[in-house]
């Protein structure tokens, strides 16, 4: 259960090894035959069909596991990757995807990636670093004068959309912007709680830095408006 990149892997290594027999020796029969059918690719819908009859046997047993099930989720969005991005393969076919839509998965992968989103916030407010610009000596890079704090908050962001991006349904995708939506209130309130202990000294290092860190989130969001 604590590998699955080991099968995820050797169904990879199945497709590329079999591509070039499939294309120069299947293939031609097949369109020989006026058959529509692409060798390759029912080759690795095959292949994908095995994975989806092991996950569902395996989910049910790491479910409550935060560890292990973070890390099958983390193996998945990596196969997944792979399979489109190197493989060809067509969204219009079974994926893993789907079966981590299924509800009771879903569910788990939600409250796991908010758990350790706060994780994340906490340890990035709680560091020395939080309020300093990593640019703050390089002029023409940091002309928003960026704290390290809001630029990883925005990173967390950005990674947990490049997480869900592929599911399968609108509806799920809206359940993760919901979380992302929590993730930026919870944020807010946190930078509040921050600025309020820095009222006396409102021209001071904080204080201004909090200021950036707004002007930088909203700046943000403004461009990802259009990303649908």
């Amino acid at each position: 259960l604590n590998k699955p990149e080991w099968y995820l892997t050797q169904v990879l290594m199945w497709i590329a090894n079999h591509s070039k027999f499939l294309d120069d020796k299947i293939q031609p029969i097949l369109d020989k035959a006026g058959s529509s059918v692409n060798a390759g690719l029912e080759f690795s819908r095959a292949l994908v069909m095995l994975i989806l009859e092991k996950l569902a046997a395996d989910i049910p047993c790491l479910l409550y596991d935060d560890t292990l099930f973070c890390h099958l989720v983390d193996e998945i969005l990596l196969f997944e990757r792979e399979l489109y991005s190197v493989h060809g393969y067509l969204s219009s076919f079974p994926s893993c995807m789907h079966i981590l839509s299924e509800e009771s998965c879903f569910q788990r992968w939600l409250t796991v990636e908010k758990k350790f989103a706060l994780q994340k916030m906490d340890s990035m407010l709680s560091s020395e670093a939080a309020w300093i610009s990593q640019y703050k000596d390089i002029t023409d890079v940091d002309e928003m004068k960026v704290p390290d704090c809001a630029e990883t908050f925005m990173t967390l962001l950005l990674v947990i959309t490049d997480r869900y991006k592929n599911l399968p349904t609108a509806s799920r995708k809206l359940q993760f912007l919901g979380l992302q939506k929590e993730l930026v209130d919870d944020f807010r309130i946190r930078l509040t709680q921050v600025m309020k202990e820095e009222t006396r000294a409102s021209l001071g290092f904080r204080y201004c830095a909090i200021l950036n860190a707004v002007n930088y989130i909203a700046t943000v969001l403004a461009d990802w408006a259009d990303n649908v």
